[in-house]
C-alpha cells in the first residue's frame, strides 16, 4: 500500500511538472504570436505610406521636370523600403530584419527631406489640391505607424520579459526562444525627418 502511494505521488508530481512546462511553452507561443500579429499593422501602414509616396512622386513629376535626381532618390529608397517591409513581414522581431527595416525608413525619409527642400522652389506644387490631399493622408498614416509601432514594441517587451523571468528562462532556450525579439526603433533624426513633410505641406 505504501509502495502504491509513493508511486501515485511520483506520478502526480510528474504530471504537474509536465502541465507546468507545457503552460510555459504555450505562453511563449502566445506572446510571440501576439507581437508577430501586431507587426502586421505596422506593415500595412508602411505599405500605405509607400503607396502615398509613389503617388506624391507622380504628382511632383508634372511640376519638377528638372529635379529627376531628387525624384529618383525617392523612388530607389522607396523600393528598398518596400523590400525590407516584405522581409520583415515574414520575420517580425528578428534583429537584423528590424534593423534593416529601420535603416531603410531612414534612407527614404532622408530622400523625402531633400525633396521637401527642393519643393520650396515650386509653390504651385505645394498649393496643388493633390499635394494637399496627400499631405493629409500621409500625416494620418504616420500617426498610425507610430501607434502600431508602440503597440508592437510593448508586446515585444512583454515577450522578452516573460522568457527571461525565472523559471521560464530555464526552458526558453530549449523550446527555441533563446533569442530576444527586436523592437522597431527609429532614431531621433528619423523622427525629425518624419515631421518634414507635414510642416512643408501645411
Amino acid at each position: 500500500m505504501e509502495f502504491l502511494t509513493q508511486n501515485w505521488l511520483l506520478i502526480t508530481i510528474v504530471v504537474v511538472l509536465l502541465i507546468w512546462i507545457i503552460n510555459i511553452y504555450n505562453n511563449l507561443i502566445s506572446y510571440k504570436t501576439q507581437y508577430q500579429n501586431s507587426f502586421e499593422q505596422i506593415s500595412i501602414q508602411l505599405k500605405r505610406r509607400l503607396d502615398l509616396i509613389g503617388n506624391l512622386v507622380d504628382v511632383a513629376k508634372k511640376y519638377m521636370e528638372h529635379e529627376r535626381e531628387t525624384l529618383t532618390a525617392i523612388t530607389e529608397a522607396r523600393a528598398e523600403l518596400t523590400q525590407a517591409n516584405k522581409v520583415a513581414k515574414k520575420n517580425p522581431g528578428e534583429s537584423s530584419v528590424m534593423t534593416n527595416l529601420a535603416s531603410s525608413q531612414i534612407a527614404l525619409d532622408s530622400a523625402m527631406s531633400g525633396f521637401n527642400l527642393k519643393m520650396e522652389a515650386y509653390p504651385d506644387l505645394k498649393a496643388s489640391e493633390n499635394m494637399m490631399q496627400l499631405s493629409e493622408e500621409m500625416t494620418t498614416t504616420e500617426n498610425r505607424i507610430a501607434s502600431a509601432r508602440q503597440g508592437y514594441n510593448d508586446l515585444v517587451q512583454k515577450f522578452n520579459e516573460y522568457k527571461k523571468s525565472f523559471p521560464n528562462v530555464l526552458f526558453a532556450g530549449v523550446f527555441g526562444f533563446g533569442i530576444d525579439a527586436q523592437n522597431l526603433e527609429f532614431s531621433e533624426n528619423l523622427e525629425q525627418l518624419n515631421q518634414a513633410p507635414k510642416d512643408l505641406f501645411a
